[in-house]
């Protein structure tokens, strides 16, 4: 199991003074303890008899990859090794995930592409809509999986060392999201949905899946936990498109539960980000691939041979 290997990571982000990276929460930081706390709370039961060696595959947009483990869409980390991106690109490939990034240049985008990582980019809510639409043609002419925005990074409630920046993003409208989702053929993507409110938008907006996030907490003090809203909004969603998952998911069991209250796949940046601490891009694949050989063993003890097959009535909170 990857215990050693993510403790060993956290360190060495700890030696690089990036233990508190993810960290930065909004004002008293309590979104993050609360986060942890209701992770925690829910429990798993176990269905032996019957039971069969799990298959963790999962299919999006055509493709299939070995995990519903992703790597979260980071940024920068330029002080943990050279080339960051790319490194964790090279991982996610290797452990045959999915590779989303964040804010960065065209010729990073570009470079982590090349890996042959199947990418997604998530775009910011620049108040400049043309840069927006340049983002979203940059990342499909050079080869992106899909593209998405990050709806809720505008306004941020820890501003020091902060990116969010209110002078240069700000919040959309619907119609501007159809605008957004309809300027690509690519799947567009919302994340940070925290609310049924949303989850509904989202789908009148057109895309094509949603990330239920709080951002790490860096958004919103005392925001809900995205696994205790998680299954109001699946069932507002109802299957219509893919519910990915971020903030707070470290072990395999994070994992299952995500997947169990609704969750199609879910985004790991802490894991990630050890991963390329204690050994870059072989780091983040062991990383990725350790978690998801947790999940297995979880899925296998809960008679769940298949991720669509994970019955929420195994979680007991």
């Amino acid at each position: 199991m990857i215990g050693k290997l993510l403790a060993d990571g956290n360190n060495r982000l700890r030696e690089l003074g990036l233990g508190g990276f993810m960290e930065k929460a909004a004002e008293t930081g309590s979104v993050l303890k609360i986060t942890r706390n209701y992770l925690d709370s829910l429990t798993i039961e176990t269905r032996m008899m019957d039971s069969l060696f799990a298959c963790t595959e999962m299919t999006i947009f055509g493709q299939t990859f070995s995990t519903p483990v992703m790597t979260a869409a980071l940024s920068g980390l330029g002080a943990i090794c050279s080339n960051p991106m790319v490194e964790m690109a090279k991982g996610a490939k290797n452990a045959n995930a999915v590779m989303w990034v964040g804010i960065g240049t065209g010729e990073e985008l570009e470079a982590i592409i090349g890996t042959g990582a199947k990418t997604i980019k998530i775009v910011k809510p620049y108040k400049d809509k043309e840069l927006v639409f340049e983002k979203i043609a940059e990342a499909e002419r050079l080869g992106a999986f899909a593209v998405g925005m990050d709806i809720s990074f505008f306004f941020g409630g820890k501003k020091e060392d902060s990116l969010i920046r209110p002078e240069l993003m700000g919040p959309k409208t619907l119609d501007e999201i159809k605008s957004f989702v309809q300027a690509t053929k690519l799947p567009f993507i919302l994340k940070g949905v925290l609310s049924e409110q949303d989850a509904r938008k989202g789908l009148q907006a057109g895309a094509a899946a949603i990330v239920v996030s709080h951002h790490g907490g860096a958004v919103l003090d005392y925001a809900v936990p995205p696994l205790k809203i998680l299954p109001r909004i699946a069932k507002v969603i109802s299957g219509e498109i893919p519910i990915f998952v971020d903030s707070g998911i470290v072990r395999g069991t994070d994992v299952f539960k995500a997947l169990a209250l609704g969750a199609s796949g879910v985004l790991v940046g802490r894991t990630a980000m050890a991963g390329l601490a204690v050994g870059a891009a072989e780091g983040v694949q062991k990383l990725i691939t350790g978690t998801n050989e947790e999940l297995r063993r979880v899925m296998s003890l809960t008679g769940c041979p298949s991720i669509s097959e994970i019955d929420p009535n195994l979680i007991w909170s």
